[in-house]
């Protein structure tokens, strides 16, 4: 008997249409997604629990928010002053005339007289900022999280950050701290993302939060900076040369976004702004 010897085709390769991404190729359903990492896969419950973390923060912030009347009476005075002023609204002044300036540089003060410019002087207006300030850190602490973490630990951060009890006062009060706070947490987000890919534009906005941070409290803004530097330094998937001259950009990109409103106070004649500082300086009696 003879035998017939049949040639079976080898097994074909992968073609465009079992390749997702690629045309002709099926959409990838809910329960296709693959988690990598900074983009892990979702699950349906994610968003509404997102979104129902950041509406109860939000009520929790905002409710019965006048309670606390005009707050800190010394922003809120700058705050009137700024909405009257925009001489006074640059400077940070306190007096609607110019005459001084609080003790911290104006970056939170803008916020709060922009909002009084908007919807009218009242304590309302001046403290809402502050909770959709809080809200928004909420928000970026969540983010940050979840790009390599679960959406339950990503949610949790949120949660406990939101309850804080420390954080629900700043945030309902019209210190500078609320901003400042949620500064440095977009630039853990910006430097968390430099980490990630190793792109230079993330450390260079990572630096200008910090610098506006430091128009927002002054030197309590760089208390970041040695966590910051020394992790893209030592995880970075660059070179060693890219990433000292990451960090270095960095530091530029700090010192413009701080630096103008220094060199601006510092360029402009005594006679023509207000005097800078807590306090006039008191002259020794002779």
């Amino acid at each position: 008997m003879s035998t017939h010897l049949v040639d079976h085709p080898a097994s074909p390769g992968p073609t465009g249409n079992d390749i997702p991404g690629l045309p002709g190729a099926p959409l990838a359903g809910p329960r296709d997604a693959v988690a990598t990492p900074g983009s892990p896969a979702r699950p349906r419950w994610e968003r509404p629990a997102l979104v129902g973390l950041l509406l109860l923060t939000a009520v929790l912030y905002l409710w019965d928010l006048s309670a606390s009347g005009w707050a800190n009476s010394f922003y809120s005075a700058a705050v009137q002053a700024g909405s009257t002023s925009w001489t006074a609204f640059l400077y940070g002044a306190s007096d609607a005339a110019g005459s001084i300036t609080v003790d911290k540089p104006p970056a939170s003060l803008w916020i709060m007289a922009l909002s009084v410019r908007v919807f009218g002087l009242s304590s309302w207006s001046i403290l809402v900022p502050q909770a959709l300030m809080g809200v928004a850190t909420v928000g970026v602490l969540y983010a940050s999280v979840r790009r390599h973490a679960s959406a339950g630990a990503a949610l949790l951060a949120g949660a406990v950050l939101a309850l804080t009890p420390v954080a629900a006062l700043m945030f309902r009060f019209n210190n500078p701290d609320a901003l400042l706070v949620l500064l440095l947490t977009l630039a853990a987000w910006a430097t968390l993302r430099a980490i990630e890919d190793g792109r230079t534009r993330w450390m260079v906005l990572a630096g200008a939060l910090v610098g506006l941070g430091f128009l927002t409290k002054q030197l309590q803004a760089f208390l970041v900076l040695p966590g910051f530097a020394l992790a893209y330094l030592v995880a970075a998937p660059v070179s060693l040369g890219r990433r000292i001259r990451d960090g270095f950009l960095a530091v530029g990109a700090l010192v413009l976004a701080a630096g103008w409103w220094v060199a601006l106070v510092e360029l402009v004649p005594a006679s023509m702004r207000p005097y800078v500082g807590g306090r006039r300086p008191t002259r020794s009696s002779s």
